[in-house]
């Protein structure tokens, strides 16, 4: 198994999400050749985005990013601080508010848990197939 974990601390920014994405891809890059097809590591980076960003927005504005390869799997884990649970919302598709990641997220992976920790906040585990 490859494991790599990328820790990051910042407002609610997009330089943020744009590192966790690039440090996605680098992760899948380092897999080697055939490990990822091209359009499979998009939405194993896409799963990144969604779920950093809902990190930095409803979980304090910080998070840890874990990645492993697994066979047939690559899984992707999000640790934030906040101990509230994500949840599903209807789509906002007027204001612009959101509501669309977190059902896209449970859409594109083949499993989703969401782990309390011991001392508050929570992990969000992804299982994306390679």
């Amino acid at each position: 198994m490859t494991t790599m974990s990328a820790e990051r601390t910042a407002p609610r920014s997009l330089p943020a999400v744009a590192e966790a994405r690039q440090a996605a891809r680098t992760f899948l890059e380092a897999l080697g050749e055939p490990a990822v097809g091209r359009e499979q590591a998009d939405t194993i980076v896409l799963v990144v985005s969604e779920l950093v960003t809902n990190a930095l927005r409803h979980g304090g504005g910080a998070y840890v990013l874990r990645l492993a390869a697994h066979s047939g799997a690559i899984e992707v884990a999000v640790e934030d601080p906040s101990p509230r649970m994500p949840r599903a919302r209807t789509p906002d598709l007027v204001d612009g508010t959101g509501g669309f990641g977190w059902h896209m997220v449970n859409d594109l992976a083949r499993h989703v848990v969401v782990t309390p920790g011991p001392e508050g906040g929570k992990t969000v585990r992804a299982l994306l197939p390679r």
